[in-house]
């Protein structure tokens, strides 16, 4: 790892022969090292990004990707009130797949500072509606994977006992997973298209001066299947001010009739990142990782108020009322392994620096590590942030003991000049443009 943005702008004249490059510079995101990345500019003005993978998981990512991406004909793109990336072509850069897309403009909002109310989160509800709203033979015809609600359930069921298997997690947690993947009526529900695990970073903004931070685009396409819709939204409590409107959002625009387990689903499979996490560490022989996964799971038995997932889906009164039993049910938990819909294409890092902070490049990274991994469940009143903070500090040491690419701040010309970094006002308008509407939303 650790290639020039020219090397890898090598890759976009192999996936698109005939392209003019004028410029590169390193992607200000580049999926926590897990790929080589870059941004070309061409001479007619495109910004294309290139992602390099050098290991066999990160190419089947990146082949997920490319195949999602083309499954999004013109006429399913028509029917999404927001840009896809456009797939512009794959190659090999040595021994190497690289896959090369658009950039899509804009700004992200990490979860924590995703306001309340109208703008950002209504924005964010309504988008993830709109993905579960595609017609299912857009994953079908593609090959991808589809999930009955049976099938989901199943592949809980046997995540569940491979954790358990370990002899590392809680008895309570045990019989609370089970028992809730036992409920038939948390698993009534119509399977969607779904990306399969949105995360804050994955939505793209602008400002809109009437309404606020809008969705313009979605990035992180290599999820995309058929499945529970539930798993699009359990990164939410990681946006504490915006969860609710979030929930009500999605819930006015989704065209299928109300799922009154959506939420808990949504909980449990948060809670269950532990358990993938410690499944991950155990199957490549990693104490330190199994002991991480551990402490979490420790950490999240000990906060819990009640050990029945299912006591909001007793109300069987749809979304918004199962946010009203929020002060019933337990605990934020944090996602250890990689499940989510991570972009190296916008670093909310930078789109959120104050240039005066002498906070360091490391620092920021672990925070950004926090925001992009986190996916939880957001139904309980206690704060595990220390927890979460202790999971971005060891993901951050695992990271850096295999090798993180650094990305540039600053762009680099064909002709070898430096010039400063063209996302430097982004990053301003980005922040003013939120600043503001939520100090208008709350006159």
């Amino acid at each position: 790892m650790g290639r020039s943005p020219f090397t890898l702008a090598a890759a976009v004249t192999a996936a698109l022969p005939g392209a003019e490059v004028t410029g590169a510079r390193a992607l200000s995101a580049d999926g926590d090292g897990r790929f080589d990345s870059a941004v070309a500019t061409l001479a007619d003005g495109r910004e294309l990004a290139i992602r390099v993978a050098d290991d066999d998981e990160t190419s089947r990512e990146l082949a997920a990707e490319a195949l999602a991406l083309r499954a999004l004909t013109a006429g399913a793109r028509a029917m999404l009130p927001f840009r896809a990336p456009e797939y512009i072509g794959e190659t090999r850069l040595a021994d190497a797949h690289a896959l090369v897309t658009e950039l899509l403009p804009g700004f992200q909002i990490e979860a924590a500072m995703v306001p309340a109310g109208r703008g950002a989160a209504e924005s964010m509800g309504a988008a993830i509606a709109a993905v579960h709203a595609l017609p299912t033979s857009v994953v079908r015809g593609a090959g991808l994977t589809t999930r009955s609600a049976q099938e989901s359930r199943d592949e809980l069921a046997r995540l569940v006992d491979a954790a358990a298997s370990t002899g590392r997690v809680p008895a309570r947690l045990t019989v609370r997973w089970r028992d809730a993947i036992a409920d038939d009526d948390l698993w009534r529900f119509e399977s969607t298209v779904v990306l399969g695990g949105v995360q804050s970073t994955s939505f793209i903004f602008r400002d809109d001066p009437e309404l606020g931070p809008e969705v313009t685009g979605l990035v992180g396409w290599h999820s995309l299947a058929v499945g529970d819709p539930a798993i699009d939204l359990s990164w939410l409590s990681t946006a504490p001010d915006a969860a609710d409107d979030v929930h009500a959002s999605y819930a006015r625009a989704a065209d299928r009739g109300p799922d009154a387990a959506l939420v808990v689903r949504a909980r449990l499979l948060a809670e269950l990142e532990f358990a993938r996490w410690l499944v991950h560490g155990d199957s490549l022989h990693r104490p330190d990782i199994v002991d991480d996964a551990a402490a979490l799971l420790e950490a999240l038995a000990d906060g819990l108020h009640s050990d029945d997932l299912g006591v909001i889906a007793s109300r069987n009164e749809g979304v918004e009322s199962a946010l009203d039993a929020l002060d019933r049910v337990p605990s934020s938990a944090v996602s250890g392994v990689d499940t989510s819909m991570q972009t190296d294409a916008y670093n909310p890092d930078d789109l959120w620096r104050d240039d005066s902070d002498a906070q360091s490049t490391s620092d920021l990274s672990e925070t950004a590590d926090a925001a992009h991994r986190l996916q939880v469940g957001g139904l309980e009143t206690e704060d595990l942030s220390g927890v979460r903070d202790q999971l971005s500090e060891d993901r951050g040491a695992e990271r850096r003991t295999t090798g993180d690419a650094h990305p540039a701040d600053t762009p680099e010309k064909a002709d070898g000049s430096d010039e400063g970094s063209p996302e430097d006002e982004a990053q301003r308008a980005a922040r003013a443009a939120l600043q503001r509407w939520k100090s208008s939303d709350s006159e």
